[in-house]
């Protein structure tokens, strides 16, 4: 069960003024149910962009909302903090959506989803050949997401970070098991189509944002299950991400890294980007090792298929060992008593 703070006296009511007003309590509403930029929002509710851009900062400073950036765009969300989106979310859902002017709102809302999927199926298309040319060498998708979750077991997990979320097939998988899941990825289109997926999934819980894996904007300690699907082969500098999202990782929690093993495939070298060509069972535990996590399983994946050269996919398991040791002082103490 979460520990979920309280707000302060003066938070409580800054959040309720920022809120109590029409046309902020109109952005929280969408805001609720997406990711949106300054641009969507003039759109949808048929103001001026400095209008809106004032509400929006009001909201940001009371702490309702947070703001983003992803290149050149600026993103707004209701706030990550638990007591307050779980304040702003229970506001919410006292409003009647039957409101004429709340239904306009959602209809245009709709409109700019349907715009963010068709440019994200545009780039998924231009791109597809090249995925499923790499698809067709290695095991599928749907027999290593099976691997993942028999690996993970059955219990809730809590909160996710997934690194180089991609299309955000990760975070469709394993929110349900989730409070709260957070993907992560350098590429703007990536996270388009990921947002889309999120959005036709009905997935609320599960949010995107653009970043490094050298430089992760999230919190520290703060993640039960970190997840680097496929990602590693694509750094310079692998030992460095794990690293970084090692700090992610909260006491007792996991990571799970999912890449191929060593091969010859010198093309995903020249015509991918892949900088390296797989990596060693020992590779990933000394990342993970040095780290300071501990691997606790690792399997590989052969593929079934016809072809030569395929790929073998590894997934390794580990945890941080931290609540562990706290655990084992804890019973040596109550034995010694």
């Amino acid at each position: 069960m979460l520990d979920i703070r309280k707000l302060s006296f003066g938070s409580f009511v800054d959040a309720l003024k920022a809120v109590a007003e029409p046309t902020r309590l109109r952005l929280v509403l969408l805001l609720a149910r997406n990711d949106l930029t300054v641009s969507e929002l003039t759109s949808i509710l048929g103001q001026s962009q400095p209008r809106i851009s004032r509400h929006l900062k009001l909201l940001v400073e009371s702490g309702v909302l947070l703001r983003y950036q992803e290149g050149a765009w600026a993103y707004f969300r209701v706030s990550d903090e638990a007591t307050m989106s779980g304040l702003v979310r229970t506001l919410v859902g006292w409003v009647d959506e039957g409101d004429p002017e709340i239904r306009r709102d959602l209809e245009r809302l709709e409109s700019v989803r349907a715009d963010r999927a068709r440019r994200a199926a545009s780039y998924f298309a231009s791109n597809a050949g090249h995925w499923d040319r790499i698809r067709a060498l290695h095991a599928s998708d749907a027999e290593v997401e099976r691997a993942l979750l028999d690996a993970l077991g059955a219990r809730r997990i809590g909160t996710l970070l997934d690194i180089g979320t991609g299309t955000g097939r990760l975070l469709e998988l394993l929110a349900p098991r989730c409070e709260r899941a957070v993907g992560v990825d350098a590429s703007r289109e990536m996270l388009a189509i990921a947002r889309t997926k999120l959005d036709q999934a009905g997935i609320a819980n599960a949010l995107v944002r653009q970043g490094d894996a050298y430089h992760l904007p999230v919190e520290r300690q703060a993640f039960d299950l970190v997840t680097i699907h496929q990602v590693l082969h694509y750094l310079d500098d692998p030992a460095a991400a794990v690293a970084e999202a090692a700090r992610a990782v909260a006491p007792g929690g996991r990571m799970a890294i999912i890449d191929f093993a060593p091969h010859s495939l010198e093309f995903l070298r020249a015509e991918h980007a892949h900088l390296r060509l797989g990596f060693s069972d020992e590779s990933l535990t000394g990342y993970l090792e040095e780290a300071g996590l501990e691997p606790v399983s690792i399997q590989h994946l052969v593929s079934k298929g016809e072809q030569t050269g395929e790929l073998t996919v590894t997934l390794c398991i580990a945890r941080d060992p931290r609540l562990l040791v706290a655990d084992d002082k804890s019973t040596r103490s109550i034995q010694a008593s």
